[in-house]
């Protein structure tokens, strides 16, 4: 699954962490997660090998969302892995958005984001779509 426009944000989380360790930023202003960030963890979320940098209680758990003209109403939802390797081969490209979670004390941070789904072609119609003709 070739990922496309790949976005790190390593950096800005160590930018982060050090204003939390010298005490710039509050722990309330990065252990913010929602509730439904939190749920969406625990039911749609993969345990990472990584152990949450400010809490070191609980492995982070990533959740990704995905978001995409042609989703329709899957656009926003937090889906698995393999679910994601599933859409790559069927819709047309969307974005994916990966979010790690500390369930532990509410650190959350967005990590990744990155491109999925069919590469457009220009004149190519969307998968899913139809072309309107004359008799429309």
């Amino acid at each position: 699954m070739p990922r496309r426009s790949t976005v790190d944000y390593a950096l800005r989380k160590r930018a982060l962490l050090a204003d939390v360790r010298s005490g710039r930023t509050s722990l309330a202003e990065v252990c913010d997660a929602t509730p439904y960030l939190t749920q969406a963890a625990r039911h749609h979320g993969e345990e990472t090998d990584e152990t949450c940098p400010v809490c070191s209680r609980r492995r982070l758990t990533r959740v990704n969302y995905v978001y995409g003209e042609a989703l329709g109403t899957v656009a926003g939802q937090a889906k698995r892995q393999a679910e994601l390797t599933r859409m790559d081969a069927m819709q047309d490209e969307f974005a994916v958005y990966a979010v790690e979670v500390c369930r532990s004390c509410g650190w959350n941070h967005l990590a990744t984001s990155y491109v999925l789904g069919a590469v457009p072609e220009p004149g190519r119609a969307r998968r899913g779509t139809r072309r309107r003709t004359a008799r429309d």
